[in-house]
C-alpha cells in the first residue's frame, strides 16, 4: 500500500470518528421524570421506542388511594397498555397522578398538566418530535381521560371501565351501609355532608356530568360483568353520551362475561383498541 493511499485512509478514518462523536445515537429507554406545566408538577413514566419521531400514548392508572402506590400503578398501567398495543414505534407516557388527601376529581389538575407537557414541552425536554397524541385510561384513569376530552383536543381517547359514573348513587349506598366505605365518599361527606341533603357537589364530580363537548373521538370499553355500582349507572351514562350533539365520534364496546379489566383480557377489545388508534 502506497504512502498516499495510507494517508487518504487515515484522513477517512479520522473523519468518520469525528462525525460519530457529534451524532447522538438513537436509543430506547424507560425513565421516571418529574414534569411541570404552568406551575403544576407530576411524575410520569416514559417508555420511548428506538425512533425519535413518535406518536404518543398518554395513559392513566386506576384508583390506588395512597400516593405511595401511584408510581407502581403507573408502571403497571404502562405495561398493561404496552402489552395490548401492536405498534412498537409509539412512545407511552404513564401519569402517576396523585390521589391521597384529594377529593375525587381534584387530580384533574395534575392529569391535565401531564397532557399539556406532552403537547407543548416534551419535544424540547426529550429531544424528539411528537406527532399524534392519544389518551387511554383504566377505571379512575378512564374517568380522567373522559374529563380531559371535554377540555383539550387530541387525536383520540380510550376509556376502559371509566368511573365513578355516579357518586350520588355510590355514596348513598355507603351511607345506607349497603356497601363498604370508600375514601372517595368519606372525603366528599366530610366536605359536603350527606348526599340526601346536598347531592349537587357529588353529581358535579361524577362522570355523568361529563357527557358533552368531547373534543376527540372516544372509545369506551366496558365489561358487562363489572361491579353492580358501575353497571347500575352504565346504561344512563351510555344514553347521555349517545345523545350528545357537540361531541366527536363516540364508540361503545360492551363485552359480556368480562369485568372491570376487560380491555386487558379480551382479544376483541385489543383489536378495537389498535384499530381505533390506527384509523386516526
Amino acid at each position: 500500500m502506497s504512502h498516499k493511499t495510507q494517508f487518504l485512509l487515515l484522513i477517512l478514518y479520522w473523519g468518520l470518528a469525528t462525525c460519530s462523536k457529534n451524532v447522538t445515537p438513537v436509543k430506547a429507554y424507560r425513565i421516571v421524570k418529574s414534569v411541570n406545566y404552568n406551575g403544576v408538577s407530576v411524575d410520569v413514566v416514559i417508555d420511548k421506542p428506538l425512533n425519535d419521531t413518535v406518536d404518543v400514548l398518554v395513559v392513566y392508572h386506576g384508583t390506588v388511594a395512597f400516593d405511595s402506590k401511584i408510581l407502581e400503578a403507573a408502571q403497571n398501567t404502562l405495561d398493561g397498555f404496552k402489552r395490548i398495543l401492536t405498534r412498537s414505534d409509539m412512545m407511552i407516557v404513564s401519569v402517576a397522578y396523585p390521589e391521597e388527601n384529594l377529593l375525587m376529581g381534584d387530580n384533574i389538575v395534575q392529569a391535565e398538566a401531564a397532557l399539556l407537557w406532552v403537547k407543548n414541552k416534551a419535544n424540547q425536554e426529550l429531544g424528539l418530535t411528537t406527532r399524534k397524541i392519544f389518551l387511554a385510561g383504566h377505571s379512575q384513569g378512564g374517568y380522567l381521560v373522559a374529563m380531559l376530552n371535554t377540555m383539550h383536543a387530541t387525536n383520540g381517547v380510550i376509556a376502559n371501565g371509566p368511573g365513578p359514573l355516579n357518586l350520588v348513587y355510590r355514596c348513598q349506598q355507603e351511607e345506607q351501609g349497603l356497601i363498604g366505605a370508600s375514601i372517595a365518599c368519606t372525603g366528599l361527606k366530610a366536605r359536603y355532608g350527606l348526599t340526601s341533603l346536598n347531592p349537587n357537589p357529588y353529581y358535579q364530580r361524577s362522570l355523568l356530568n361529563f357527557t358533552e363537548g368531547y373534543k376527540a373521538d372516544i372509545l369506551f370499553v366496558q365489561g358487562l360483568e363489572d361491579s353492580p355500582i358501575q353497571m347500575y349507572s352504565w346504561p344512563t351514562f351510555k344514553q347521555n353520551v349517545d345523545a350528545c350533539t357537540n361531541c366527536r365520534e363516540r364508540i361503545f364496546l360492551e363485552l359480556p362475561n368480562l369485568g372491570h379489566t376487560a380491555i386487558f383480557e379480551s382479544s376483541t377489545a385489543k383489536s378495537a383498541f389498535n384499530n381505533f388508534i390506527q384509523l386516526r
